[in-house]
Parts: C-alpha cells; structure tokens; sequence
C-alpha cells in the first residue's frame, strides 16, 4: 500500500486565495455542478456514436446533437458508459475515506468491475484483474497503457485537490491512475486535464489555459499537438483523446458546440465527451448546459453526480489538512 504524505495539505486557504481560486461560493458550485454533469452528459451523448466514423455519422445523422440511446452498446436513452460510473466509484472512495487512499480506491474500483458495468476498457480489466492476484495497488509500467482510461474519471481529484500545490495534485492523480494505467503518456494528459479543470474552477480563461497547460504539454509530448489538422476518429489513446478535446475546446466558445463537436469527431466518442464535457462544464458552469440534454440524462445518474460534486467540495472546504496514503 502506498502511504505517503504530501508536503502540503490538500486544502490550503492561504495558497487558494493567493492564486485567485473563485470568491464566489456559488459560481465555485455551479462551475463544479456543471462538470460532473458534463462528463455524464458527454458520456451519453458520445456514446450513441462511438466507434462510428464521421462520415458513418454524418451520413446517419448530419450532425449528432441529441441524447438518444441506442449505440454499439444498445444504451437506453440517458444512459451512461464506465467513464461515468468508474469516476462515481472514485469519489465514493474519497468520501468514504475522507482522503485518497490507494487500497480504497483500489477495492471501489473492484467492487465497481464485479457489479458486471455496461462497457469496461481493456487495460482497466487488466489493471484490476492485477490488483486481484496480488494485491498491489500499482500496475505494472506498460508502454501499451497510454490509454485514456485514467484520464476519463479523474474529475474528482481536480474536485478534492482544488488549492493544493501542483506537485501534490500530481501525486493525488498517479494514486488513482497507476491502479490501472501506469504510463508516462497516459500521466501527463491526465494530470494536465486535472489542473486544467482546476484552473477553470478559478475562474482561468480558455486563453490562458492554451498557454499555461496545453501548448507545453504539447511541446514535451509531441503525441498530443493538436494544431496542425483536426484528429477524426480517435482511437482510446490519450494522445488521440486529448487532441480532440483541445481542438474543440479552443476552437468553440459554448458547452453546447463544444461537446457536439467533440462527439461528432467519432472513434472513441462516449471518452472525447465525457472529458470535454469535464472541461467545458468547469468552464461555462451548469446554466450553460442545454435543458433537453438535463432532461435527457438519466435521473438517478444526474441525481448521483451534483451529489458528488457538492459532497466533495464540502469535503475539500471542510479540510485545514488531509493526507493521501
């Protein structure tokens, strides 16, 4: 079991304030609200279309834009993928626990693949059937882990770290991502879009997150540039994932373009969503999200994530100090 503690807390109000965390409880709340359901909603609404092409998709539905169901998986209208359901079973471990702890996470993640979910990556099967045998709570460093697994359910630690110092969010990421994803790529996007997420919840503009987290992941990891032509029909890597996501956050200026673009692109439809729902949701915050979308979403589900999120900024703003093991 990794027990370690981060020389800072996760929660600091003196270092908070000093870098501009959102004043304001309540746009702080619907910045949060809207990602939790952002991920859902791009979740549902991508995986209709998943694995489709753009071509199979504009030839079925000009352009996708509505959640309807349906898909390779046979979803029922509203419904969500394990992107959703993995990021519910880490913050039920946070909350459970109070802090972010390998062996919890580890165990809710176990319990979350023996509950038979609709759709569950290989390399996550993998990394939890690792985790079974031995009971080691960090998988095996695998260059063909790169995958955006890690990345797709990481909303509640940017949630639970927000004002933490960078090197401790960090720390917080691997903890929950090297149960199943133990790779460099598959670290940097993730820990990328996590202080992305959390820089937003401030109050950050799109333009400075271009600048601060973006382009110089881009420059260390070539595999994730995303200027040079738009990536059509992502495959699950991170590289493929995030280019999308950065190509449609940058290059549209509401929730709704963005994630329906986002989808629109193909491949790995239900990850390039959720996650740029994430992003998109801190963004704009909850009143930008369309109401037929909210509607759409399946009750218990939607019920489920602005729980979450309001349990675990409450757990974030009622800790002077917290330690992950």
């Amino acid at each position: 079991m990794l027990s370690s503690a981060p020389p800072h807390p996760i929660h600091d109000p003196q270092h908070e304030h000093s870098n501009g965390c959102c004043a304001d409880p309540a746009v702080l709340k619907s910045r949060v609200r809207g990602s939790y359901l952002g991920l859902a909603i791009g979740d549902a609404l991508g995986a209709t279309v998943e694995f489709m092409t753009p071509y199979e998709i504009r030839h079925q539905y000009q352009v996708h834009q509505e959640i309807l169901g349906g898909g390779w998986l046979r979803l029922k209208k509203g419904q969500v993928t394990d992107d959703t359901t993995m990021a519910l079973a880490l913050g039920e471990a946070i909350l459970a626990t109070g802090v972010i702890n390998a062996s919890a996470i580890a165990a809710a993640f176990d319990a979350w693949m023996r509950a038979k979910p609709v759709d569950i990556g290989h390399t996550v099967r993998s990394g939890l059937m690792h985790y079974r045998r031995t009971g080691k709570t960090t998988a095996p460093e695998d260059e063909m882990s790169a995958g955006n697994g890690a990345c797709m359910r990481c909303l509640p630690i940017a949630i639970t770290t927000l004002g933490a110092n960078e090197k401790a969010v960090r720390q917080a990421s691997k903890i929950q991502a090297h149960i199943t994803h133990n790779n460099p790529l598959s670290d940097a996007g993730t820990e990328t879009v996590i202080l992305m997420i959390q820089a937003l919840f401030k109050g950050q503009t799109l333009n400075q997150q271009l600048h601060h987290y973006a382009h110089p992941l881009a420059a260390k990891y070539p595999q994730f540039y995303f200027r040079k032509r738009p990536c059509q029909n992502p495959s699950g890597f991170i590289g493929h994932t995030l280019r999308v996501v950065f190509d449609t956050l940058f290059n549209t200026d509401s929730f709704e373009d963005c994630l329906v673009e986002a989808v629109n692109r193909g491949g790995d439809a239900d990850t390039t969503g959720a996650i740029a729902g994430m992003l998109a949701g801190a963004c704009y915050g909850e009143t930008a999200i369309p109401q037929r979308w909210l509607k759409a979403l399946d009750a218990k589900i939607q019920g489920a994530c602005t729980a979450q999120a309001e349990q675990l900024l409450s757990l974030r703003n009622a800790a002077s100090e917290a330690n992950w093991e």
